[in-house]
């Protein structure tokens, strides 16, 4: 898949989730006033913060994806993980904090109406429709964890995408956050008791902490400028050391740009007889290389060094044992 067909899918992607989001939270609210159930009023709190999470990733996408100009000459990539983080800073204070609220003053205070038939229709409903949506971001986590070779777990934890792994851990929120609104409601109907409602309302806002604090550091990560994983790296660092006339690479930053763009910057010792000429060439086969095996790079800076006394065996040499370890000339590590 192309870089422009997996932006286009990450925006369909996020458009579904809140399309969803917002219809079933405007039924959450009506089954919760009608019912008077805290875990019905928090999930509605709750598919309200991820309708608005929606929204910010739709921004974050956008105006991540303005071209570079002279200002911003590496583009506006890491604006993306701006809107990404007040998505997970809104969801942490709006959705999490306004279900625990409610639910401990509901097991203090509260009465239940008694009226739960509501409620149970649209947790149902809301279960169809939020499996939907976590159904096509799942498609597309698995699609882009099998173009690297990795599984949907390493994907999730290493993808610079936020966007995608916000809507993918939302979604999957949902579906618990329902079931466990289901349980409370069911023990508080059973018993008559409204502690269980309560309760279910606290656990749905810790479980909406968890999810905004994952979200929230993997997005001050990528704003800090995390490089990429320690697969890809040696990955470049193999690459760039088969190069015709390169010694070795002593040293290799990476940082990540944006979703997806990256930016490689190497001081490279070339052979003693390399020409400038030679030099040139090496610096447009880097590219070339680097870009055919990781589309996302987008720029690459090669910064010749001159050898240094005594470093015989330092730096990065190419060998059979790299070759082993990384599949082959043609072998492609997990994600960045």
């Amino acid at each position: 898949m192309s870089e422009a067909a997996a932006k286009r899918e990450s925006v369909a992607t996020v458009v579904v989730a809140g399309a969803a989001n917002l219809a079933i939270a405007v039924a959450k609210l009506v089954a919760g006033l009608i019912s008077g159930s805290a875990a019905m009023l928090s999930e509605a709190a709750h598919s309200v913060a991820d309708t608005t999470t929606e929204v910010l990733l739709y921004l974050a996408l956008r105006r991540g994806a303005r071209p570079a100009d002279r200002h911003h000459p590496f583009g506006y990539g890491k604006e993306s993980y701006v809107w990404a983080f007040l998505a997970a800073l809104f969801t942490f204070v709006v959705g999490a904090g306004f279900a625990i609220t409610h639910g401990v003053t509901t097991i203090l205070v509260h009465e239940h109406t008694g009226n739960y038939l509501a409620s149970y229709i649209v947790l149902g409903i809301s279960f169809a429709v939020e499996s939907v949506s976590l159904g096509r971001a799942y498609q597309q986590v698995r699609r882009e964890a099998d173009r690297w070779r990795a599984t949907t777990s390493r994907y999730l934890r290493l993808t610079a995408d936020t966007t995608v792994k916000a809507v993918f851990l939302e979604d999957t929120a949902a579906l618990i956050g329902l079931l466990i609104a289901a349980v409370g409601l069911g023990l508080s109907e059973l018993t008559g008791e409204e502690l269980y409602d309560g309760v279910a309302s606290i656990l749905i806002g810790v479980l909406l902490l968890v999810v905004a604090g994952i979200l929230a550091r993997s997005n001050i990560s990528l704003l800090v400028g995390r490089a990429v994983s320690d697969r890809v790296h040696r990955r470049i660092e193999h690459e760039l050391v088969g190069i015709p006339h390169v010694d070795r690479v002593d040293t290799l930053l990476t940082m990540f740009l944006g979703p997806e763009d990256i930016l490689v910057a190497a001081k490279v010792d070339f052979d003693d007889d390399a020409s400038g000429s030679d030099i040139e060439a090496a610096a447009d086969e880097a590219e070339r290389r680097l870009t055919e095996q990781f589309p996302e790079i987008g720029y690459v800076f090669l910064d010749p060094t001159r050898s240094m006394p005594g470093a015989a065996g330092q730096g990065t040499r190419r060998t059979q044992e790299d070759e082993d370890r990384l599949g082959g000339p043609g072998g492609v590590p997990g994600p960045p």
